[in-house]
């Protein structure tokens, strides 16, 4: 009797785009599974728990206060110089953290990716979401700064949402290059740390960006992250903020180009992830 031919499964992502995104939406079980196993470890077997996200934005708040409120004496454009820096800290920690979270979080999941398939992209996704569970629990001190300087926000408040997708649109796309290329290039987990440091001080975080002359400030805008930091400050502090409307224009292009074509490499080299790793 003749035995039947062997059969030769392969597991591959979909051939076509719509069938990748549809596997997006089948694998959403193990999104929540990994975003929630990555903030319980963060904060499991911690002395204080959660306030590690409190504590960190918090003295980096007051040394620049410091440093450039009371130094340096820089204009806080009418409002208390600590809501001035925090309404930046927020955003860029949220930006900050998700680059290095996403950076090595293909690596660290190297056993699941050589082992089964599902859409890649769920990975560092998942830790952008870690970083923006960051982000909710440190704009409890931005309440807080608000009570106790008594600080009642504008009608703009209302516009934050909009803020706040064009800075997880940036954390996204700068997390999906960084995780891609640390595959590949082992030595970015050394680049990561030395280009947050150096983007803490190339943006407007401890002082306001309307300190930059007028002729410097479209260049500036290049950095993504100034439209973003701009944008937030606009809506946080009211009416004592302006929004440099072209060069916000222009981190807003910046943002749309940095996640679009973040996807487009990520998907590129994807498919080698499981070999390289």
């Amino acid at each position: 009797m003749a035995q039947p031919a062997e059969t030769e499964l392969i597991i591959e992502a979909g051939r076509t785009e719509r069938q990748y995104w549809r596997d997006l939406w089948r694998y959403r079980e193990l999104f929540y599974f990994l975003a929630w196993r990555d903030i319980l470890v963060r904060y499991k077997q911690t002395a204080i728990g959660v306030a590690w996200a409190l504590i960190r934005p918090f003295l980096t708040m007051v040394v620049f206060t410091i440093v450039f409120g009371k130094l340096a004496r820089l204009p806080s454009e009418g409002v208390p110089y600590p809501i001035l820096v925090f309404a930046a800290m927020l955003p860029w920690q949220f930006f900050a953290s998700a680059l290095s979270e996403s950076s090595n979080s293909l690596i660290v999941n190297a056993n699941l990716i050589s082992k089964v398939y599902f859409p890649r992209l769920v990975i560092p996704a998942s830790a952008v979401i870690v970083s923006f569970v960051d982000f909710l629990i440190s704009g409890l001190i931005l309440l807080g700064l608000m009570a106790w300087y008594n600080f009642v926000p504008s009608w703009r408040i209302l516009t934050l949402p909009f803020f706040i997708m064009i800075a997880f649109a940036a954390a996204i796309g700068g997390g999906l290059w960084l995780a891609a290329l640390n595959v590949k290039y082992r030595d970015f987990r050394y680049v990561v740390p030395f280009l947050v440091q150096f983007g803490l001080y190339i943006s407007p975080v401890g002082f306001s960006s309307s300190i930059v002359p007028e002729q410097w400030r479209l260049l500036y805008s290049l950095n993504p992250m100034v439209g973003v930091i701009d944008g937030f400050r606009w809506a946080i502090l009211g009416g004592t903020s302006t929004l440099y409307l072209p060069g916000f224009l222009l981190s807003l292009a910046l943002v749309g180009v940095l996640l679009i074509s973040s996807l487009w490499f990520f998907r590129k080299v994807e498919r080698t992830f499981a070999d390289v790793i």
